[in-house]
């Protein structure tokens, strides 16, 4: 079950804790597979917040210890920050004994999509070995997330793209924005609806959202520009209005 595929009736359930229709939706789908006879099967819950992870899987496994658990952080991102978002998810899950198999997703060029396995490798042994990261404050400022170029992906400039965004929205680092970066047109137009602002890549052309709304599609050379001056715009009306504690 992924945070942004969750099915509109668990959605309207449980509108005030995303967390608790994720998981209804496994418990649900679990029910199914009980009642069919089928008792090899694993099950996944995911989201691009590491501490939604933890959570869901925690509750999850609590509600049906009989279940494999296989781990992984959606959209988690590029290296480094991919893998700190990542390792902050599997960390706590797998030192309590959650979690029976695990999936690395990072933003990467099909050259280096090994480094995703390494990284696995090195998050499992450092675990067993009692070596965990502390990263304080992380994820109180901005968020890039984006999806881990898979078979899906049909412009590999979308890697480039997102390396792109994270290189010119440095100097808004500290403040609370999330941008998605989305390779495709199965999961972009959906799973963009929760950021701030949202990128989703087609073949030829770059789609620009602001939350669910359109801003409108533009090429891979014009887009940079139009996402920066919407965040520019975002920043300007947060700053103008801040939120009320």
């Amino acid at each position: 079950v992924n945070c942004g595929s969750v099915a509109p009736e668990f959605r309207e359930r449980y509108p005030h804790d995303q967390l608790e229709a994720i998981v209804q939706s496994a418990m649900y789908h679990c029910a199914l597979m009980d009642e069919l006879g089928f008792d090899r099967f694993v099950v996944s819950l995911k989201d691009s917040d590491p501490k939604k992870v933890v959570a869901a899987n925690t509750r999850f496994a609590a509600a049906r210890p009989d279940v494999p658990l296989h781990l992984g952080v959606t959209e988690a991102g590029m290296p480094p920050e991919g893998i700190i978002k990542t390792r902050l998810a599997f960390e706590p899950l797998l030192a309590q004994g959650i979690g029976d198999t695990i999936r690395v997703s990072l933003t990467l060029p099909n050259p280096r999509k090994h480094e995703e396995v390494e990284v696995g490798h090195g998050i499992i042994d450092d675990v067993a070995h009692g070596r965990f990261i502390s990263v304080p404050d992380f994820g109180t400022g901005l968020n890039i997330i984006s999806c881990p170029s898979c078979s899906r992906v049909e412009n590999e400039s979308f890697v480039e793209l997102a390396e792109q965004v994270r290189d010119m929205t440095r100097d808004a680092q500290p403040y609370h924005i999330t941008i998605a970066v989305m390779g495709c047109r199965v999961n972009g137009p959906g799973e963009t609806d929760a950021a701030d602002l949202g990128l989703w890549c087609g073949p030829s052309t770059v789609t620009l959202k602001r939350k669910s709304e359109k801003i409108g599609s533009f090429s891979y050379a014009q887009v940079l520009p139009r996402l920066r001056a919407a965040l520019d715009q975002l920043i300007t009306e947060r700053t103008s209005h801040p939120a009320a504690p």
